[in-house]
């Protein structure tokens, strides 16, 4: 008797599904054997220093304007938009019925989170001899451990969570669950690995931990490099380590972008009217997320390809919370309507200008230390670079103009690309005028540059919108 078309497709489905579990299994069963076999002593690098910034220029008040010439400026080749979707499973996981499904609860930056997690999950890994650490790895990559990988894909789905939010929500989630200080950190590593990120595992004395690969270059941190690929410790570490270096399959290394809104907390911060000078008409009052402004202050500072200036345009491309949004933007909009395009910028320009209080990062926090722009609308003080990056999403948000960031030795600008032609000092960048508007130069309107500045030395990189 022939089969029906729904039977085939039903025989078709199956044989693929199980087709996707065996070839997962089979990575999980060449990892294990990694564990057992393939470990090596590795030498820390020493950690990437920030980069050493020439005296930083104060503000100052413009009195009048200069007749400084356009300055000619090639951009750094580095695209810092990191377009490419976040790391998943080499195999789709798929959801395991079981008759008793019990959810893990837990708390993370304001949201309450639930996993299923089982018993088997709660691991107590004393001996960190290559073997228990294999025999640990096989204990979790059994089928009963499928839902909890969907539901902590689910969550960093749920959230919006970047690369290194998720691998602080596997962290918790791990240290919550499992009190065996080694078994929480093979719990983590497990699940980060699965969800399709690039980690090893490492022995240090009778600790174990965890390294992760970054397509970025982190600062202030020490480094191991295996086979041209550096990987950071999450938490300190010494300097000599077992590593075991095995690769799992499809393995995608952490991205230190944040392209879309980290959806955290709900805890707000005590109003705070922020005014320009100039304009009476521009008076906001703005309110921050505190568990979101917590998350900031705990994330590393990094660059790409080894170009200091893409760790601010990290920054600056960092979207703003809707919720800030909706309580800031309306009376910016409202300020800024019917205005021409230089009429609009000149008044968003005064009011980051003159309404925020400037101070070095150095005398506040004791280091150089960059904001994202949801930062500068809560911490009291903030120096050109924070005024830069706030500014330049205040313009591409509300305007939708190019922005670029303009770096001379010791300070930091912006320049904006108008749709008609507007005077003042520009920066040409790859044949394309971007017209100078200085954060830091209080009271300047469009397209004055602050004087004194190494103009010669410049470099620009364009945001993205």
């Amino acid at each position: 008797m022939a089969q029906s078309f729904e039977e085939i497709y039903s025989h078709f489905k199956l044989e693929a599904q199980n087709n996707h579990i065996e070839f997962r299994n089979e990575c999980n069963d060449k990892y294990i054997q990694f564990l057992r076999e393939s470990w090596k002593w590795y030498e820390g690098k020493a950690p990437l220093p920030l980069p050493k910034e020439e005296n930083t220029i104060p503000p100052i008040h413009f009195i009048n304007k200069g007749e400084e010439s356009p300055v000619t400026i090639t951009p750094i080749d580095v695209e810092p938009i990191d377009n490419t979707p976040q790391p998943k499973p080499i195999e789709p996981i798929r959801e395991t019925p079981t008759p008793d499904d019990r959810y893990f609860s837990m708390g993370f930056f304001g949201n309450k989170c639930e996993v299923r997690l089982p018993e088997l999950a709660k691991l107590n890994l004393n001996d960190i001899s290559p073997k228990s650490i294999a025999n640990a790895w096989e204990c979790l990559s059994v089928d009963g451990m499928n839902n909890t990988i969907r539901d902590c894909l689910e969550t960093r789905l749920r959230y919006n969570l970047c690369d290194w939010a998720y691998l602080m929500f596997l962290d918790k989630l791990s240290k919550s669950y499992c009190s065996n200080g080694n078994g929480a950190i093979l719990l983590m590593a497990f699940l980060y690995c699965q969800s399709g990120y690039q980690m090893r595992l490492a022995v240090d004395g009778n600790r174990l931990t965890m390294l992760y690969g970054s397509k970025h270059q982190i600062y202030d941190k020490p480094y191991f490099d295996l086979n041209g690929t550096k990987f950071y410790p999450y938490g300190d570490i010494s300097n000599s380590i077992s590593i075991c270096d095995g690769a799992f399959e499809g393995e995608t290394p952490l991205s230190l972008m944040i392209c879309s809104e980290q959806m955290l907390g709900g805890g707000l911060s005590e109003p705070r009217r922020i005014e320009s000078a100039k304009y009476k008409d521009i008076s906001v009052r703005s309110q921050t997320l505190l568990e979101l402004i917590e998350f900031f202050n705990q994330y590393p500072t990094s660059s790409l390809d080894n170009n200091p200036m893409t760790r601010w345009a990290m920054y600056a491309n960092t979207p703003l919370s809707r919720k800030t949004k909706d309580l800031i933007y309306p009376a910016l909009k409202s300020s800024i309507e019917n205005c021409s395009e230089e009429e609009a910028v000149n008044k968003l320009l005064n009011w980051v200008q003159t309404g925020f209080v400037y101070e070095y990062d150095d005398k506040v926090w004791g280091y150089d230390r960059a904001f994202f722009a949801e930062e500068s609308l809560f911490y009291p003080y903030c120096d050109c670079e924070d005024r830069s990056i706030l500014f330049s999403r205040l313009v591409r948000d509300l305007l939708g103009l190019d922005v670029a960031l303009v770096y001379y030795p010791g300070h930091l600008a912006t320049a904006v690309r108008f749709n008609n032609h507007t005077k003042g000092d520009a920066v040409v960048i790859n044949g394309q005028e971007f017209i100078v508007c200085d954060p830091t130069y209080i009271g300047a309107p469009v397209g004055v540059q602050m004087p004194g500045l190494d103009y010669d030395k410049a470099k620009a990189i364009v945001l993205g919108r």
